[in-house]
C-alpha cells in the first residue's frame, strides 16, 4: 500500500465512524421517544479492483443497520387509547384522517401514545392517524384484503347512540309471603315493578300489584303501568301441602281491563301473561311468565318474609358511547351507558418478514421497501404478530450505556484514524525532502 494510499484508508475511517458518531447522537436524542428504534453504523471493509483483477482492501465504509426487532419497556399509562406492542408488528397510520373515501400514504409505527383528537380520531403525538378496520352494525368486518391498505379507516372514538331492542320476553321470580292471606281483613298489597324496553330505546316499567285475599293461600293480582293504565287482574292459589308446597296450584278470574288497542291475556295452563302495550304505531307485546301451576322456578308462597319480585327481562335500552376498550387481540370495544358493549373497530398490526429492511421516515415511522418484504395487517395475537396492551406505551429500545460506550469506542477510532492521516503526511513531507 502506498503513502497516499493510507492516507486514503485513514480519511474513510474518518468518515465512516463520523457516520457511526452520528448514528449514536441520533439513538441517544430518542431515547425517551416513543416507540422509537435504534439504529447504528456496522462497519464494512471497502476494497478496488487492481489491473490484475484481485480485489485490495483500501479502507472502510458504514453502512447503517437497523434494530427494529427488540422490543422497549412497556410503560403503563392508564390511558385507555395508549397502546403498546408486545412482539412482531407496528401499528398503521396516515398523517392524515382515512374515512374510507381516499387512499393517504400509510406508514408503520410503534409509537402507541394515541390520544382522540378534537373530532374523536386516534392520533398520537407525531399528529399520526391509527388505522383499523371497522365493523359494521351486525359486528361483522365484512371481507377484507389484509395485503392492502385500502380497507383500513381512521379509528375513531367520538359520541354515538346505539340503538335499544324491544322487550318481548320477561319471567318473574319472588316469593309472597302465605301468613297473610286468610286473615278476616287482609293488609295493604305488595308492589313490585318490572324494567322494560320500548321499541324506541326507551326505559318503562310494568307494576304487579298482589293482594292478599281472605281465603287461605290465595292472591289477586293486578297489572298496570308507570301511568297507571291497567291492563288485567286475576286470581293464583298456591299448594299449602305435599311435595309441591309453596307452588302455584292454579290461576283462575283472567279479567282483561286494557284499552285497545293494548290487550291483556292470560293462559292459565303455562302461567304466561301477554301484555299488548299501545307505544307506537304497531303495539308492543311481552310475554311474562309466572311459573306454570305445580312446578318449582316461577313464583312461591312460602311463609316468611316477602321476597319483591324481580324479573328478567329481555331487550335493551338505547345509549350513548360512555368510554373504550381495547382487547389485547386489537378491538376497540364501545361501552354503552345502557350496559352494551360493542365492537368498533379491529386494529391490526403490520408484519413484514424483514423488519430491519424498512425504511426509516419520520416520527418515528417506517415505510415498506423491497428489503423488508411485503407486508401482511395481522390480527393481533395471531401467527407472528405480537399482542396489543391497552393502557400502555411502548419504550424506546435505547440502552444508554450501551451506546456510551459505544460512543467512546468510535471516538478512539476516529482519534486513531486522524493519526494514520498525519502520519501519512509526516512521510509524504519527508520523501519530497529526499530530493533535497
Amino acid at each position: 500500500m502506498s503513502i497516499s494510499q493510507a492516507m486514503m484508508s485513514g480519511v474513510s475511517g474518518l468518515m465512516a465512524n463520523s457516520k457511526a458518531v452520528a448514528r449514536i447522537s441520533y439513538n441517544i436524542a430518542n431515547s425517551d421517544t416513543y416507540g422509537f428504534r435504534r439504529s447504528f453504523a456496522q462497519m464494512l471493509t471497502s476494497g478496488a479492483t487492481n489491473p490484475s483483477g484481485s480485489v485490495s482492501a483500501s479502507g472502510v465504509r458504514a453502512e447503517v443497520v437497523h434494530e427494529n426487532t427488540q422490543d422497549g419497556t412497556p410503560l403503563s399509562t392508564g390511558e385507555a387509547t395508549n397502546l403498546a406492542i408486545s412482539g412482531s408488528g407496528f401499528f398503521a397510520v396516515t398523517r392524515n384522517v382515512n374515512d374510507g373515501t381516499g387512499e393517504p400514504e400509510h406508514y408503520l409505527t410503534r409509537a402507541g401514545d394515541f390520544q382522540p383528537d378534537s373530532e374523536g380520531y386516534l392520533r398520537n403525538a407525531a399528529g399520526m392517524y391509527l388505522g383499523g378496520f371497522p365493523y359494521d352494525e351486525t359486528g361483522s368486518l365484512g371481507v377484507i384484503d389484509r395485503n392492502q391498505f385500502s380497507g383500513l379507516e381512521t379509528v375513531r372514538i367520538a359520541e354515538m347512540s346505539i340503538a335499544g331492542n324491544p322487550t318481548s320476553e320477561m319471567t318473574l321470580t319472588g316469593n309472597l309471603p302465605s301468613q297473610e292471606t286468610g286473615l278476616a281483613t287482609p293488609g295493604d298489597p305488595f308492589i313490585s315493578s318490572i324494567e322494560y324496553f320500548t321499541p324506541l330505546g326507551a326505559a318503562e316499567r310494568l307494576q304487579f300489584s298482589w293482594q292478599p285475599s281472605s281465603t287461605a293461600n290465595e292472591w289477586n293480582l293486578s297489572i298496570t303501568d308507570s301511568s297507571g293504565a291497567t291492563y288485567g287482574s286475576l286470581t293464583a292459589t298456591f299448594n299449602d301441602s305435599g311435595a309441591l308446597a309453596g307452588t302455584p296450584s292454579g290461576f283462575s278470574g283472567v279479567t282483561s281491563t286494557a284499552t285497545a288497542p293494548a290487550a291483556f291475556s292470560f293462559d292459565t295452563s303455562t302461567g304466561i301473561a301477554t301484555v299488548t302495550i299501545d307505544n307506537g304505531t304497531t303495539p308492543q307485546t311481552i310475554t311474562v311468565d309466572m311459573g306454570a301451576p305445580n312446578s318449582f322456578g316461577g313464583l312461591s308462597q312460602f311463609s316468611g318474609d316477602y321476597v319483591p319480585l324481580t324479573g328478567n327481562a329481555d331487550g335493551t335500552q338505547s345509549g350513548s358511547l360512555a368510554r373504550a376498550e381495547i382487547s389485547n387481540d386489537g378491538i376497540v370495544y364501545g361501552i354503552f351507558d345502557n350496559g352494551m358493549r360493542r365492537a368498533l373497530y379491529q386494529i391490526p398490526l403490520a408484519t413484514v418478514p424483514n423488519p430491519n429492511g424498512l425504511l426509516t421516515a419520520d416520527n418515528a415511522t417506517f415505510l415498506i421497501s423491497e428489503d423488508s418484504g411485503a407486508f401482511t395487517l395481522a390480527e393481533a395475537g395471531t401467527g407472528t404478530a405480537g399482542e396489543i396492551t391497552g393502557g400502555a406505551v411502548e419504550s424506546s429500545n435505547v440502552d444508554i450505556a450501551e451506546e456510551l460506550t459505544e460512543l467512546i469506542q468510535k471516538q478512539r477510532a476516529f482519534s486513531s484514524n486522524a493519526k494514520i492521516i498525519t502520519t501519512a503526511d509526516e512521510m509524504l513531507d519527508e520523501t519530497v525532502r529526499l530530493k533535497r
